[in-house]
């Protein structure tokens, strides 16, 4: 029977390549619009969109998803399932209701925990020790549909939310082909999430200032869990400075302040620990070592300070 496939970035991909590698029957794939991209500008493709032309399947990018057209085109199809994964709009009840068995979603989390638009990157924030993935049958909620199953997998001290998302998005695929199959033979079904719902907001720009009063643990955990986006940064005077690498370790200064600037070690204090600098950023200028950073400068320990 026909599958729906609702989706737009890379993370989306896997789960679209496993369906068709698992010979379902993806009759349309829905994707977000074209959006310009680069210095240019010029107007680019969601990856999903690109997947699926390269495999001959027709594209639709709807501007509003409550269009009534758009309900009978999919109508038409009569699919067996509508499949959604990180698509980025809410589907309506006049869509949740045309699959015959229903529309399944592939989350990047564990459920009821983050739900909403970065839920990877808050579990990396947050300091969690494993994440996962769940299929869920939607309903009108913000990701509070019944779970079909879930995946758990460590998150590494070391993972990034650029590291951790492919991770992830092989594991939803895998996990989508298997909740298909059990959902046809009734050996899945449908459970109510239980536990403590926790929301997982869009991050923006702004969310990546470190602040130095915060423990130096949960700056390294946010410096992980907004590489590559939104990216997290602070001041040295008046320059901005990304940082792209960093990690706590023992010791104390205050806040902001430099407590070692030599031998290639750039530390700052914060509230509970030390924050190491491992990879930064100037302003205008590349990404580069904290050792090349320091190469360049004379900063004085225990006086000058990060803000």
């Amino acid at each position: 029977m026909a599958i729906i496939f609702f989706g737009t970035p890379h993370f989306a991909v896997p789960s679209l390549k496993a369906l068709l590698e698992a010979g379902e029957s993806v009759r349309l794939v829905v994707s977000q619009p074209d959006k310009p991209k680069g210095r240019g500008h010029l107007m680019s493709a969601p990856p999903v969109k690109e997947l699926a032309l390269h495999y001959g399947i027709p594209v639709i990018q709807p501007v509003k998803m409550r269009d009534p057209e758009l309900h009978e085109q999919l109508r038409a199809i009569n699919p067996e399932f509508i499949v959604v994964v990180a698509y980025g709009r809410i589907l309506p009840a006049a869509v949740l209701g045309i699959p015959a068995r229903g529309c399944i979603n592939v989350h990047g989390s564990l459920l009821p925990r983050y739900r909403g638009a970065a839920p990877i990157q808050w579990a990396i924030i947050n300091g969690d020790a494993e994440t996962g993935v769940c299929t869920m049958l939607m309903d009108e909620g913000l990701d509070t549909g019944p779970v079909l199953l879930c995946e758990r997998i460590p998150i590494a001290e070391d993972d990034t939310t650029g590291s951790l998302f492919p991770k992830l998005a092989q594991l939803g695929a895998d996990t989508l082909i298997r909740t298909l199959r059990g959902v046809r033979d009734g050996s899945v079904v449908p459970v109510p999430q239980s536990g403590e719902a926790v929301l997982a907001p869009p991050l923006r720009k702004e969310d990546g200032r470190l602040e130095w009063t915060r423990p130096a643990s949960a700056l390294a955990n946010q410096v992980r869990g907004m590489h590559p986006w939104p990216g997290t940064f602070c001041f040295l005077g008046d320059e901005r400075i990304k940082v792209i690498r960093a990690h706590a370790e023992p010791g104390s200064a205050a806040p902001g302040f430099i407590e070692k600037a030599s031998g290639g070690i750039l530390r700052i204090g914060t509230s509970e620990g030390l924050l190491r600098i491992d990879e930064l950023q100037p302003d205008g200028k590349k990404a580069m070592p904290a050792a090349a950073f320091l190469a360049g400068r004379h900063l004085r320990e225990g006086h000058e300070t990060f803000a």
